[in-house]
């Protein structure tokens, strides 16, 4: 059992590996322009006191993927510009999604994120809460300095529907009967709408026409469906070393995403995810559930969905001038579905 769970553990890491350096070369055309970006980031510490730079290094440290200043930067460049505003932009978008991802830690109370200790675990959860505000506000300075007014109000507009999405995820916890329609409405809240608005602004902040605009709009709203509907399955399918979070941690916790919806439409009586959601501490409904979902049939039917996300994402792209950056959007469509367990 130990050496199977090491080996799980050992693919997990190449899988991750191999799918970081499929992302590095689609941010090939834009990866100058990330970098800027993280040196941007790094700076938020200068002149601040030790404690503040001790917090914001640890923040810092790791970006993550970067997907989302990524496709601010590719959506950039279907119109002549000079980058700046896109930049700002990107810096903007990665600094909202590290602030949301500190206050979701200290909601959750989650002491690990993809194996690094959280903020809320270290320093409590009240610096966290402040850290996170920090960042919110870092963020909207880059915003402003955008002197983008559409940009501005779209950010502020991102900011709301994160809340939401958040706010909806715990008013419907231990809901069996949540819909698919209102679990879509929710996803793009609290993962859709900043894809959306990373596509949208970019395009906005190089001058290009509203046809491309709402092209690359609806590109990220599309690719930010697929990618929270992957995690969701990854939850049940992945390893934990590569989802960093024990597999059914979402069902644990009393939050229904389109795996746990497909088992309950497939099953509407005698279903242990009913049954879960009326008794949340009971450990022998909750691993029945996971067995539930964790079916082939149930996996494939969830990921077809992603699928078809990732398939109008691409059909978007369509309608945006062939070029280097089209192809990196266009694979970056389909690598974010194939994070598979």
């Amino acid at each position: 059992m130990q050496v199977s769970a090491q080996t799980d553990t050992a693919n997990a890491r190449r899988r991750g590996a191999a799918f970081d350096e499929a992302l590095e070369r689609l941010y090939e055309p834009v990866r100058g322009d990330l970098e800027e970006v993280g040196s941007a980031l790094r700076a938020l510490t200068h002149g601040q006191p030790s404690f503040i730079i001790e917090l914001l290094d640890h923040v810092l440290e790791t970006t993550g993927k970067r997907v989302r200043p990524a496709i601010t930067l590719l959506a950039s460049r279907f119109h002549p510009n000079d980058g700046a505003n896109a930049r700002t932009m990107a810096s903007a978008v990665e600094l909202l999604h590290v602030a949301t991802l500190i206050h979701d830690d200290t909601v959750d109370d989650s002491a690990f994120r993809r194996g690094r200790a959280t903020i809320s675990s270290m320093w409590g959860n009240n610096a966290a809460v402040l850290v996170g505000d920090f960042v919110f506000a870092a963020s909207a300075t880059f915003v402003c300095d955008t002197g983008n007014i559409r940009v501005v109000r779209r950010f502020a507009e991102t900011i709301m529907e994160l809340s939401i999405g958040e706010l909806g995820e715990m008013a419907r916890a231990h809901d069996a009967s949540l819909t698919r329609e209102e679990y879509f409405r929710r996803i793009y809240k609290k993962t859709a709408s900043l894809f959306t608005t990373a596509g949208e602004s970019g395009a906005v902040l190089s001058g290009a026409p509203e046809d491309v605009v709402d092209a690359l709009r609806s590109y990220g709203y599309n690719l930010g469906m697929a990618f929270q509907i992957t995690d969701d399955v990854l939850d049940f399918e992945g390893a934990s070393e590569e989802t960093g979070k024990p597999v059914g941690s979402d069902l644990a916790n009393g939050v229904l995403t389109l795996p746990a919806i497909i088992a309950l439409e497939r099953q509407p009586e005698d279903n242990p995810i009913a049954a879960l959601c009326e008794r949340p501490d009971d450990r022998e409904s909750l691993r029945a559930a996971v067995d539930l979902i964790q079916q082939p049939s149930i996996i494939e039917a969830a990921y077809s969905v992603a699928d078809d996300f990732s398939r109008k994402a691409l059909r978007s792209l369509d309608r945006v001038p062939p070029a280097r950056e089209r192809d990196s959007l266009a694979e970056l469509a389909r690598y974010l579905v194939r994070r598979r367990g």
